[in-house]
């Protein structure tokens, strides 16, 4: 069977089982042809086609990062399709690559943040994702934490409290005094006191 006919579209399945177990085979194999089969086909007419491939992409993604960094131009050139489901299964494969590849992510990093922020929660979920990974390298911390700050200033604040506790792995003395202050600042945003509640144990565990 080629990797095509074993997606779940092609199975006639509605569930994802297929793609994911997929996605284990490709990883455990070091299957670089089938990644590239699935590459190839995000462009396929079939829409079905496309959302399975980017799923058993990103799933590859998440177990064996390096399969995909030979086609980081493939996933950048998705984060503006007008399919949500390729644009932010892109955005969740560069993630996975970031820490692989982290210049090649770096250097479009105005077109992540730009997706980001047109984009859909998963998109944006992403986006911090890769934000916090990049701040746990040095060559790109500064950038990549004012580009995080600018993030928490303007995020949806049912997204708030997540972001904060992702944000605490790269908090250091030189960076904690901005990042309370960020916080500090949109608690008064935040209606729901559960939210706010998760916001104020980060601060008070920060500081």
């Amino acid at each position: 069977m080629s990797v095509i006919e074993k997606l779940a579209s092609s199975l006639d399945r509605r569930d994802e089982e297929p793609n994911i177990e997929l996605a284990v085979q490709v990883a455990d194999q070091l299957d670089e042809d089938a990644v590239k089969e699935l590459i190839e086909n995000l462009s396929n007419k079939n829409k079905s086609i496309q959302n399975d491939c980017i799923k058993v992409l990103y799933e590859i993604g998440d177990r064996k990062p390096s399969l995909l960094t030979d086609y980081p131009n493939e996933f950048f050139s998705l984060l503006n399709s007008k399919n949500n489901r390729l644009q932010w299964g892109a955005m969740t494969a560069i993630n996975s690559m970031t820490n692989d590849v982290p210049e090649i992510i770096f250097s479009k990093i105005e077109k992540i943040i730009d997706a980001g922020n047109k984009g859909s929660v998963i998109t944006k979920d992403q986006v911090i994702n890769i934000l916090i990974k990049l701040c746990s390298i040095k060559t790109y911390y500064k950038e990549a934490f004012k580009l995080l700050i600018d993030q928490l200033v303007k995020s949806p604040t049912n997204q708030l409290p997540m972001y904060a506790e992702r944000s605490m792995a790269i908090i250091n003395e030189e960076n904690k005094q901005l990042f309370i202050e960020t916080l500090t600042s949109r608690l008064d945003d935040i209606e729901k006191e559960t939210k706010r509640k998760r916001v104020e144990k980060v601060i008070k565990k920060i500081g």
